[in-house]
């Protein structure tokens, strides 16, 4: 295996190198052309003329070599398991070691990933192995059965037995002198096009590699684990995943985007798995992916379990229980990876049913506050509640409160489409008013339901809120609910970007006649002021965005949400040039450049489709 690594490491020098030597060839082509041309025209023209690809060749090269040098991988921080806190765990990791013939990680760590990894301190272009660290995703051993987890412990340890981790820092330097490079080139140099060239047939031997160890690494988890095992290993992982993914998207984010953390993030996934075990048995009843791409890193699962397959089998006994049976303490475990890796900042962290319930509320308060302010508009009062709307329901003006909200109704037809809003404003009163709280699920959504674990009846009463002729008698229901129609009131008289995100960005362009660099979010448009130099308005704008929270940059700097806006005039396509009418009255007018810098190259399009559907 020394030898394989010694080979492996000198192909990868070799590549990065050719990469160096490629600009070498380039610089002494185009002094050899400036030469010859500085014989048939003046010198300063010839100049000119090969200056940008001394630049590409030169520059580019030198800074993204640079960085190279000085960087070197980062592995993730993870929780630490000592051998007293986790003796089961690592004694199947030394047993796993031996089988797959190497030495034991100097340290196992948790991560709150559907992952495991493994990282060497290696030294001398790989020929000298260093510290080890072996790396767990909480959610596998939380999911996994003990056989599928020793599959997956054994191929990470095979990377090692492979010597495949001596190579993870001059793969890395490689990645990222040729990114650095590639990224300082302009579109349009010509001379770049032979580095974007190399580039690719560098990332294709590269990942060709990384594809062969995977494969040798299963090998390894083979010979631990079975190819049961093995392949039933790679079956779960997408279907953790999908979970993880699921239970982030469902439960996690809508509540952090809202101000509040789950007290205990991983117990909650563990709860969820059990809960929705048949959906995830469905799961593991689909195909694995078969599609793969030379660009890949990791060969399809479908390849990877007919390459198991295909191995001699090694007989050993099964073990089918729960992976968590090797760490005593895992919800302790899941407590302790969250408390030192996730920064909740100013976040409530709160109970999971408390956490679901304060999610709901505030996600329908926040769309509470959008009908309020709508109505508001159409009748001069930015103080409005659900008292007042029944009131404007019992004066036979709903029509036209409330016509903004449904553009494609008359005015006859709105208090019929406004049933199921006002049976939302109903709820949240009833909520405010201590008559309802939040029931939470881990197999659907949250229910609303009255202290006595029914439903309340928000929708045959918002039936009867929505017209002159019964909002009375939606009153008298409400009253003997106990639920007071004014706790129901708006909160946010203007609209923020929480929960928002970044679609788009525009550098240098004027509003209002003051040079301003513009994002695109998809709740409204953030204007920065005193943006700086206009050359850098592309990597001015990455670094804005990499900064913050789209919500955070939205409140450090202007922000108009879309709801404010009434009608768009487009004065010009190319560069763009629209004038943005507002609610007030006021008009805002932006103007592009043609020095103007997009963030990515449909900036331009995603603006002007947001503003035409704003105004629609």
């Amino acid at each position: 295996m020394r030898m394989v690594a010694a080979v492996r490491a000198g192909a990868s020098v070799l590549m990065l190198a050719g990469f160096y030597i490629v600009a070498l060839i380039q610089v002494a082509a185009a002094i050899a052309f400036g030469v010859w041309l500085s014989s048939l025209v003046p010198g300063g023209i010839a100049l000119k003329v090969i200056f940008p690809v001394l630049v590409a060749a030169i520059g580019s090269v030198a800074v993204g070599m640079w960085k190279a040098v000085r960087a070197k991988p980062q592995p993730p921080e993870g929780l630490g398991l000592g051998p007293d806190q986790a003796p089961e765990l690592w004694r199947t990791v030394h047993e796993l070691a031996h089988v797959v013939g190497t030495r034991v990680p100097n340290e196992i760590r948790l991560v709150p990933e559907v992952n495991a990894a493994v990282y060497e301190e290696s030294r001398l272009l790989g020929l000298i192995g260093g510290r080890r660290t072996l790396y767990i995703g909480l959610p596998l051993i939380q999911a996994f059965t003990v056989d599928q987890l020793r599959a997956v412990l054994a191929h990470e340890l095979g990377h090692y037995s492979h010597a495949h981790t001596r190579l993870g820092a001059i793969a890395y330097r490689g990645r990222l002198a040729i990114g650095g490079t590639i990224g300082r080139i302009g579109p349009y140099n010509v001379a770049g096009w032979i580095f974007k060239g190399y580039a690719r047939l560098y990332l294709l031997v590269d990942n060709a590699s990384s594809r062969r160890q995977e494969l040798e690494a299963d090998q390894a988890a083979v010979r631990a684990a079975g190819r049961a095992a093995a392949a039933s290993a790679l079956r779960e992982i997408p279907v953790v995943d999908a979970a993880w993914g699921f239970f982030f998207g469902r439960y996690v984010e809508p509540g952090w985007e809202s101000g509040f953390a789950p007290e205990d993030l991983f117990g909650g996934f563990a709860e969820l798995l059990a809960a929705r075990k048949d959906e995830l048995e469905e799961m593991r009843g689909q195909e694995p992916p078969s599609d793969g791409s030379v660009w890949d890193t990791h060969p399809p699962i479908a390849e990877r379990i007919g390459a198991i397959a295909a191995t001699p089998e090694v007989a050993r006994p099964p073990d089918g229980r729960r992976a968590g049976v090797l760490l005593p303490d895992m919800g302790g475990a899941g407590r302790a990876m969250q408390a030192r890796m996730l920064d909740v900042g100013d976040r409530r962290v709160l109970p999971w049913a408390y956490f679901t319930a304060a999610t709901a509320t505030t996600t329908m308060q926040r769309n509470a506050d959008g009908i309020f302010r709508a109505v508001g508009r159409a009748i001069g009062d930015d103080r409005l509640n659900l008292a007042t709307l029944l009131d404007i329901v019992a004066a036979n003006r709903l029509g036209a409160a409330a016509e903004s909200l449904f553009p494609n109704a008359t005015r006859r037809e709105v208090p019929k489409c406004f049933t199921e809003p006002m049976a939302m404003l109903i709820a949240l009163a009833a909520i405010k008013s201590n008559v309802a709280y939040w029931q939470h699920s881990w197999t659907g959504p949250a229910r609303l339901v009255g202290h006595d674990g029914q439903p309340l009846p928000t929708a045959e009463i918002a039936a009867r809120a929505v017209s002159p002729q019964t909002v009375d008698e939606a009153r008298a229901w409400l009253a003997h609910l106990r639920i007071d129609p004014g706790s129901a009131m708006v909160v946010e008289q203007r609209a923020s970007a929480t929960g928002a995100g970044v679609v788009a960005g525009i550098a240098n362009v004027k509003v209002d006649g003051v040079e301003h660099d513009l994002l695109v979010l998809d709740k409204g448009l953030v204007f920065v002021g005193n943006p700086g130099k206009s050359d850098k308005g592309k990597v001015r704008l990455q670094e804005l965005v990499g900064s913050a929270p789209a919500d955070e940059i939205a409140r450090t700097h202007r922000f108009l949400p879309y709801e404010e806006i009434t009608s768009v005039a487009f004065v010009k396509n190319v560069p763009l040039r629209v004038d943005i009418t507002l609610h007030s009255g006021q008009t805002v007018s932006v103007h592009e450049a043609w020095s103007s810098e997009l963030i990515a190259k449909n900036s331009r399009d995603v603006l002007t489709d947001v503003l035409k559907q704003v105004s629609d």
